[in-house]
């Protein structure tokens, strides 16, 4: 099967529990085959746990998910070594993040230690217990939901966490003719019990490796150094994005291209995922601030994409 459809296949199991929410499905599977994180910056109680879940089930990856709050200690994560009496020995006991897609509910609630903790396995693929390095399982992803800004007891990620997210999405309420058709499936049951697997780890792997295969012309790199670039000499830009962006919005844009049914990468596709890879890892001035933030629209507008072919 090609890539292309088992990407629809994917989609059309996490589908069924989560309704209305297309666009975002698809770009939170893209970063899962680009091999990164996703923030998702939103309310509670519009789905962010339900399509967590959902994608675990479709893609046979083990779950775990912390409700962070101000007490939730680095331990709970990464976890702790216990001295067992009979062997004499110090013992690892693994924490919640030794998963294969761990749920990190309301972040931006933790403390700075807490959030340091998992940026080690973000980043890194390992935590660090008492001297000792363990690998977390593979494949692994973090989904992280925060609060908006300023809601009660939150504070804002800071710069080097938010960079390492590869996208920031937000679900959004349903249209009512949509929420309308979740109460009626609510009603059937449970729509997750609904999603069934359609590839397993070895199967996700080889359709991460098949996207990371995906050619990119100098042009079409050219073209995402430009846009890049251009977040760093806009004057409504205080801090533009990093290198680290650039290659985010490349491997966002070769997934892009597979799910597309296309071995290679054209300027559509880094401009289809340009914001959402972006904009989180920007500082705007405070007169974009005043203004209501920075349409990255313009930066696109004002780039001009290669000819290809």
């Amino acid at each position: 099967m090609d890539g292309n459809k088992q990407a629809l296949e994917i989609l059309g199991e996490v589908k069924k529990a989560v309704v209305g929410k297309d666009d975002v499905l698809a770009k939170v599977l893209l970063a899962i085959l680009a091999r990164g994180h996703i923030l998702l910056e939103d309310i509670p109680g519009v789905g962010k746990t339900t399509m967590a879940l959902a994608f675990s089930k479709a893609l046979s990856l083990k779950y775990n998910r912390v409700q962070f709050t101000p007490d939730v200690m680095p331990s709970d994560i990464t976890g702790f070594s216990i001295y067992n009496k009979a062997t004499g020995a110090m013992e690892y006991q693994p924490g919640a993040v030794l998963c294969n897609l761990f749920l990190a509910d309301e972040l931006n609630r933790a403390t700075s230690r807490t959030q340091s903790a998992l940026l080690e396995a973000m980043e890194e693929g390992q935590v660090t217990v008492d001297g000792v390095s363990h690998l977390v399982p593979q494949p692994f992803l973090v989904i992280a939901t925060q609060n908006p800004a300023g809601a009660s007891g939150t504070q804002l990620l800071p710069d080097s966490q938010m960079d390492r997210f590869m996208i920031r999405l937000s679900i959004g309420y349903p249209a009512p003719a949509d929420e309308l058709d979740m109460v009626r499936r609510k009603q059937k049951g449970n729509p997750l019990e609904q999603v069934r697997q359609v590839l397993d780890l070895d199967g996700l792997a080889a359709l991460r490796d098949r996207a990371d295969r995906v050619y990119v012309s100098d042009e079409v790199l050219d073209y995402i150094i430009r846009l890049v670039n251009a977040t760093r000499t806009h004057p409504m830009i205080v801090q533009g994005a990093s290198p680290r962006a650039s290659l985010a919005l490349t491997a966002m844009a070769k997934a892009a291209a597979l799910v597309l049914g296309r071995d290679y990468v054209n300027p559509e596709d880094v401009s289809m995922v340009f914001a959402d890879v972006v904009a989180h890892r920007l500082i705007l001035s405070p007169r974009a601030e005043a203004s209501g933030g920075f349409d990255l629209s313009e930066i696109l507008r004002q780039v001009q994409p290669p000819k290809i072919g």
